[in-house]
């Protein structure tokens, strides 16, 4: 039989791992343990080197979650990827990565409140500065670029409205002025979207959300595209310097096309220490078996939803790309064909209390801060997520005082689009 390549389903479910040498075991073994033996001294000298690839402390490496790490990078169609404690964690690890302080990288307006802030306040004690841009306006990343520029950051599908974003109109410009694109990709999934073959250049995910997928374990992803030239020039020292705690060694040239993976393992994650729990990889592992059956139903169930809303006398409007006639219908057509994704907003008629209220009236759906869950949730952004941006940024990105985010789960609809009939309802 001819040699092909696996699919995607496939992949989820094999891509990284083999039955256990020691013991046989089918499932991935979760190796719940700090450290490992070594051989020899010379072994241990070759480790902590870089000159050999193997497991020393798991806050570096661990055998169960390196299967996690090459299932992404498998997915997503990168060279290496690394995983690390929370979403929040794999952004401060990758560009820990790129930058020095004084730098800046210029962010979408329309992202997660949680990234919003961070960028904005935690940040600036690293002396990192963001820049703010409009997916919808692809120059305003061009105008915000100045020679300290370091990365642009985009969601593939932005938290909470569910837009939509045109990432290789973004990664023309990056490209252009000579510096990575990071994609996070959470929403999307590589199921639905992968930003590799659009021009990305870094992709990270909130494994928490979709590629976990029961809300039970937290965990960030970071993976390397192989696909920057780290090595051009001398704005990324922390690649293409001498570093000097692995002897002079320049991990651009020792590493290739997988170094800005290594970078922000032995140079971030080694000393940061954000590092992921062995036990949380394999629940994410274990998840990611069922991502392709699971998203499919999710898009389903989240058209679904939002057709029905859609109609409904309660609701002003709705901002999901699956509907015929939201804005970014065609991009999502063009972009995503398997699915628009399965988190969304609507507007209420009524405001901000018409908002708390219909959350409190819900019952089948979860009032919790996350998404990407078998069971369908909803928030308030306003008075939640978002709650510490100013009025002027939570319109900018898409959590006015009358939005609802929902992210819808792969219960049956009909009894989703029954509470929320319920509760639009509800005197």
């Amino acid at each position: 039989m001819a040699a092909r390549a696996p699919g995607f389903a496939t992949l989820a479910i094999h891509a990284g791992s083999q039955p256990d040498a020691a013991t046989g075991a089918r499932a991935t073994p979760i190796y719940q343990t700090t450290s490992f033996v070594f051989d020899d001294v010379d072994h241990a000298a070759s480790l902590f080197g870089l000159q050999a690839f193997g497991n020393i402390y798991t806050r570096i490496t661990n055998p169960t979650t390196a299967v996690l790490e090459e299932r992404i990078a498998a997915l997503e169609g990168g060279t290496a990827a690394l995983a690390v404690a929370s979403g929040h964690a794999a952004q401060v690890v990758a560009l820990h990565t790129l930058m020095t302080p004084g730098d800046e990288f210029v962010a979408a307006r329309k992202l997660y409140g949680g990234s919003i802030n961070q960028f904005s306040h935690s940040f600036q004690n690293f002396g990192w500065q963001v820049k703010w841009a409009d997916v919808d306006d692809p120059a305003s990343f061009a105008a915000a670029i100045s020679p300290r520029t370091k990365a642009i950051f985009i969601e593939s599908i932005a938290n909470p409205g569910g837009t939509i974003t045109d990432v290789a109109a973004i990664a023309a410009i990056a490209k252009a002025h000579k510096i990575p694109l990071i994609v996070d990709n959470t929403l999307a999934s590589p199921y639905l979207f992968r930003p590799i073959e659009h021009g990305a250049d870094i992709v990270l995910h909130s494994a928490t959300k979709f590629l976990g997928g029961h809300g039970n374990s937290m965990g960030g992803i970071i993976v390397d595209a192989g696909s920057f030239d780290f090595m051009a020039d001398n704005r990324y020292p922390m690649i293409s310097a001498p570093r000097p705690e692995y002897g002079g060694m320049v991990l651009g040239e020792t590493f290739g096309n997988f170094a800005f993976a290594i970078a922000c393992r032995v140079l971030g994650l080694r000393d940061l220490g954000p590092a992921l729990s062995p036990f949380n990889a394999f629940l994410l592992i274990t998840g990611i078996e069922t991502l392709p059956l699971r998203m499919q139903r999710h898009c389903e169930n989240a058209l679904a939803v939002a057709q029905f809303l859609a109609g409904h006398a309660k609701v002003a409007s709705v901002s999901y790309p699956g509907l015929a006639h939201d804005p970014g219908h065609a991009l999502a057509k063009r972009l995503l064909p398997h699915g628009a994704g399965a988190v969304f907003t609507f507007r209420l008629r009524g405001g901000y209390e018409a908002g708390i209220k219909l959350v409190k009236n819900l019952s089948l759906f979860s009032h919790v801060a996350n998404v990407g869950d078998t069971r369908s949730l909803v928030i308030h952004p306003a008075s939640t997520t978002h709650r510490q941006l100013t009025d002027a940024q939570k319109e900018a990105a898409g959590a006015g005082p009358e939005v609802v985010r929902l992210s819808i789960g792969l219960e049956d609809h009909a009894d989703l689009t029954a509470d929320l009939d319920a509760a639009l309802n509800a005197g």
